[in-house]
């Protein structure tokens, strides 16, 4: 499965894996996302993220959110 990266415009230190480049089923309350990067299917996800949880989370929900924690 290919993964699309995106990051929410209305809150900086939301993240969101999709499945479609368009983000469709992104949660509408966080929009605008913006689209950051894209993962192939032999691709690791960024901080050692489970890729079988986030494509079940993709498969069944159509995204999963991640934030970022402050730096500091």
């Amino acid at each position: 499965m290919r993964l699309f990266m995106f990051t929410s415009q209305a809150k900086d230190d939301l993240h969101a894996f999709a499945g479609d480049e368009s983000g469709t089923k992104l949660p509408s309350k966080y929009a605008p996302w913006g689209l950051t990067g894209t993962l192939n299917s032999r691709e690791t996800p960024p901080h050692k993220f489970n890729r079988k949880a986030i494509e079940q989370a993709v498969s069944s929900e159509g995204f999963q959110l991640w934030r970022m924690k402050p730096k500091g």
